[in-house]
């Protein structure tokens, strides 16, 4: 196997540099999320295009630099052994399965709260112009109890980052490395791929059930991560049963 960096990582490094510079360069920010965050989708500032361009976005340098690092580390031996064309479209395609499930289960906190209040009496009209507006009635947080505040950040959430696509990537290293050994930063202990990438997604699942984060930020969407991994291993099932296929498009 080549050393170096690959074509579609090097090109996807560069974007998502620069989608950062922009960010931070043009409107103090601002504009960049508007336009290219991806807003839950019964909010108003939601629109389509953002499935795709949250990928590109970023949190901050140290956001960036920590996947992009890890996209240089993993994605390229995966795009090696797929060839530019599929790796490109197992990237994506891992991107896109991570907003999906990220966005099925900030639904399921949405509805759970909006069916307990339309319960209580509460117009859904009234309901979407209090979100709409961000000034809550009190007589909510009493109605909903815990899920006051997985109902309100649902609808306001946004998300930004590769890292849902790169937990695809992770999979699918995995997968055609298994024997590979890697570390924990915080636990310099080589272990094998094959066992380490498991334990990651496990975490990741732990913490967007619980809301206890291990070892990203607290405001991680644990649920992409784990969006993302899943849609990886889809693809690689599939396409390892196809004999025909062979990994590799060139």
């Amino acid at each position: 196997m080549r050393q170096g960096i690959t074509g579609v990582v090097k090109h996807l490094l560069i974007i998502n540099v620069l989608m950062l510079i922009g960010t931070m360069a043009i409107g103090n920010g601002e504009i960049f999320y508007r336009w290219f965050a991806l807003y839950f989708p019964k909010n108003p500032m939601f629109q389509p295009w953002q499935v795709l361009t949250h990928m590109f976005m970023h949190g901050g340098v140290t956001h960036v630099l920590f996947n992009m690092f890890t996209l240089w580390m993993f994605g390229t031996a995966v795009e090696q052994a797929f060839g530019w064309k599929k790796f490109l479209t197992f990237y994506l395609l891992s991107g896109f399965g991570a907003a999906i499930i990220q966005v099925a289960f900030l639904y399921f906190q949405y509805n759970t709260g909006l069916t307990t209040l339309i319960e209580s009496g509460i117009s859904l009209t009234d309901i979407v112009n209090v979100l709409s507006e961000g000034k809550y009635n009190t007589a909510w947080v009493s109605i909903l109890g815990d899920n006051f505040n997985g109902f309100v950040s649902a609808f306001n959430s946004t998300m930004v980052g590769a890292s849902g696509a790169i937990m695809g990537v992770l999979v699918a290293f995995g997968m055609l490395f298994p024997e590979s050994k890697l570390m924990l930063i915080f636990l310099p202990i080589p272990i094998k791929a094959k066992y380490f990438i498991p334990v990651i997604i496990a975490l990741d699942l732990f913490s967007g059930i619980t809301g206890q984060s291990i070892f990203s930020p607290s405001n991680t969407a644990y649920m992409a991560h784990v969006g993302g991994a899943l849609t990886g291993f889809i693809l690689m099932y599939f396409w390892k049963k196809n004999e025909k296929d062979k990994y590799r498009w060139n």
